[in-house]
């Protein structure tokens, strides 16, 4: 019902740019709402402090950027429109919120303030009309049974006093228990310290959607209702401050600028809130749920939930941009038939491998295909981290001795038998001035791989593809990289060829045809060649092929005294592997296991600081250290392993191991005292590559 809930939510929401847009329309016809002397006060008041609740998520709380969100300041901001006011935001503590705390730091408002009596009566507070309504529920046990009159523990958020009263008021018979936040609350349910805890709906709804909690069940409450309004500060104790008619002028302006706002406006901002704040399941969920899945699909696993996560907060991004919506349905679109599709796959080869665990020829066919799916699901994690890092300007290229004759054999060797099987003429060709340059070769390749791609995808069998790889000497130290793919496939329409690299583009005859994808390759192609100094360019007319260009300007380098060698045999390696995660540390010590080392597995950063600390000088050759971790991250806990006072503590090499692989990641575990980094899921060649380096 919740997934149904939602759904019906996204559509809802198109609504909400509509809305808005009618009524700022509306408030630029409307006449003049205020009075000489509240648009006076308004002159004279331009600049307004704003305390808000950090703990209420979708209705109020503090963004990751830092910034007050939520259903509140939607409404708030409208508000500020309508009256002219501007509000400079400031977060509320959780507790301890009083009349001298707001007026000693000068607090003009409060917002998300409950429309009570009880607030309506106290002192230093004068309340508004109410903005925005609700209900309150309680949330227990699935077992749990609710009657009125009996003597139940309820756990409430120190944040909530006023809640306290109302509940002490209308229940006399309940025990009220503070908690320093809602988590905290629930947590107690859920653990059956408390019997039950009451709540706005909304942001009920967004903690019981994880996986923690699927055994608390939401009551409906009769006589409960939870409407949300603004308060005015006003100095009661004649200290200087906002006098009683200076709070009653504020609040009549607030009144007048509510009464503005239709009931589809706040609903649609009420489905925004919900929709943009919904609950981003993370890798522990996943497992918690499907815990008893076959060990050898765990890779596969940890993709798609990275996927997942990567997915939402990509779509979040864009969504606030209203002019590409008509991009985003398309790319939810895509996504949900690219995931689903190989997921499913999965799900069916996991159900197989355990019934035919003793035939071995099924296995291996089983084992071969899930490789290739977990491969498929890998590239589009890629597409995304690629994309979200460009956007966030966190990806750097790398500068290595690039061999051009080597990088385009291994790209005609790796591309060739995927254009033999589809029955393509495939060529080559080369001119290169400089056959050494200066450069990121991983990117290069990932590119020209990414065009070439394109082209078989789009091509017909029997068709033809070219790959022409030319230089030319800019000056005697750089060199002009020319990369050329041309096809004979189905090319395309005037109209898509001009926006064939913005994010999500994806022509609609292409996926109708069964070539759907991230509509990202293109796109983060692009952001690369001109971060290489080049660009991409594209020629093609319907029906006759696509022709692209590729290129890039580099410094020429050295051709290289030795050839590269060979990865030596891994010497037995003593490890400790810090992994908070209890199934993927099997797995790591398992593969350390497999190629002659030895592991010792922490289940967190304070075990893994504990175990070194209490063990011989010289026991651990490497440490293996996930960065996010509770008790200890792997920050924290490299740092006070370097501040130890033995032999080993500065020499032992602690190697990074996570899902983060952003450059600010990796040069943030390089400046806490780490000596390497590697992403995971682990590459094993690169793992035996690191223990011995």
């Amino acid at each position: 019902m919740r997934r149904l809930s939602r759904f019906f939510g996204i559509i809802c929401a198109l609504a909400t740019l509509f809305a808005c847009a009618a009524a700022s329309f509306a408030a630029t016809a409307r006449p003049a709402l205020f009075t000489p002397e509240e648009q006076e006060y308004i002159s004279s008041h331009k600049t307004l402090k704003v305390g808000y609740v950090p703990d209420r998520i979708p209705v109020s709380f503090k963004s990751k950027e830092g910034e007050f969100a939520g259903i509140s300041r939607y409404i708030l901001d409208r508000v500020g429109e309508i009256s002219g006011f501007e509000f400079d935001y400031v977060e509320l503590p959780t507790k301890d919120v009083t009349y001298d705390y707001l007026q000693g730091e000068g607090f003009a408002l409060v917002t998300s303030v409950e429309y009570n009596e009880e607030n309506k009566n106290a002192r230093g507070i004068l309340i508004s009309e109410p903005y925005f309504s609700g209900r309150k529920v309680i949330v227990a046990r699935n077992n749990f049974e609710f009657r009125y009159d009996a003597d139940f523990t309820v756990a409430v958020s120190t944040g909530s006093q006023t809640l306290k009263k109302v509940l002490a008021k209308a229940f006399p018979n309940f025990r009220l228990q503070d908690y320093d936040n809602i988590p905290d609350c629930l947590n107690a349910v859920n653990s059956g310290e408390a019997d039950l805890m009451i709540q706005n709906q909304y942001v009920v709804e967004y903690w019981l959607a994880k996986p923690k909690y699927e055994k608390l069940k939401v009551i409906p409450i009769m006589g409960l209702d939870d409407r949300q309004c603004f308060s005015a500060v006003v100095d009661f104790k004649g200290a200087g401050g906002p006098t009683q008619q200076d709070g009653e002028m504020l609040v009549n302006i607030l009144d007048k600028s509510i009464a503005c706002l239709s009931e589809d406006e706040i609903g649609s901002y009420t489905i925004q809130g919900v929709m943009e704040n919904q609950y981003n399941y993370t890798f522990g969920d996943f497992l918690n749920r499907y815990r008893y899945s076959a060990v050898i699909l765990v890779v596969s696993s940890i993709i798609i939930v990275i996927l997942a996560i990567v997915l939402t907060r990509v779509y979040v991004r864009f969504a606030r941009s209203r002019a590409e919506a008509q991009a985003k349905g398309l790319f939810l679109s895509a996504m949900s038939h690219e995931i689903r599709t190989p997921l499913n796959g999965l799900i069916g080869l996991n159900y197989l491998m355990e019934r035919k665990l003793d035939d071995k020829p099924k296995m291996g066919d089983y084992l071969n295909q899930s490789t290739k799916t977990a491969k498929y699901l890998l590239t589009l994690v890629n597409d995304i981290l690629d994309a979200s890092g460009l956007v966030a300007r966190k990806l750097e290229l790398a500068e290595n001795n690039v061999d051009m004759e080597l990088l385009a054999r291994t790209i005609f060797t790796v591309e060739g038998k995927a254009m033999e099987e589809k029955k393509l003429d495939f060529s080559m060709k080369t001119d290169f001035v400089s056959r050494y340059i200066k450069g990121d070769d991983v990117r290069i390749q990932q590119v020209i791989l990414n065009l070439l791609d394109n082209s078989r995808k789009f091509t017909n069998e029997g068709g033809k593809v070219e790959l022409m790889i030319k230089q030319e000497a800019v000056n005697k130290d750089k060199v002009k990289t020319t990369v050329t793919v041309s096809d004979t496939g189905r090319g395309m329409s005037e109209e898509f060829r001009k926006q064939v690299f913005n994010a999500f583009a994806q022509e609609l005859e292409t996926v109708s045809k069964g070539n759907q994808g991230t509509g990202l390759g293109l796109s983060v192609s692009r952001r690369l060649a001109r971060l290489m100094g080049g660009d991409i360019f594209c020629q093609s007319e319907k029906g006759k092929g696509s022709v692209f260009t590729f290129t890039f300007s580099s410094d020429k380098a050295s051709v290289p005294e030795e050839p590269l060698q060979k990865i030596a045999e891994i010497p037995e390696k003593r490890v400790l592997v810090a992994e908070d995660n209890e199934l993927n540390g099997e797995i790591i010590v398992e593969l350390l296991e497999d190629i002659g080392c030895k592991a010792t597995l922490a289940v967190n950063g304070r075990v893994a600081l504990e175990k070194f600390k209490s063990s011989d000088v010289g026991t651990y050759d490497v440490i293996l250290m996930d960065l996010m971790m509770p008790e200890l991250d792997g920050f924290e806990t490299t740092r006070e392993i370097r501040a130890l006072e033995r032999s080993d503590a500065k020499t032992v090499k602690i190697i990074a191991c996570t899902a983060n692989s952003f450059n600010d990641e990796k040069q943030r575990a390089l400046d806490c005292g780490m000596n390497d980094f590697l992403s995971k899921p682990v590459d094993i060649a690169e793992l035996q590559s690191k223990l011995i380096q």
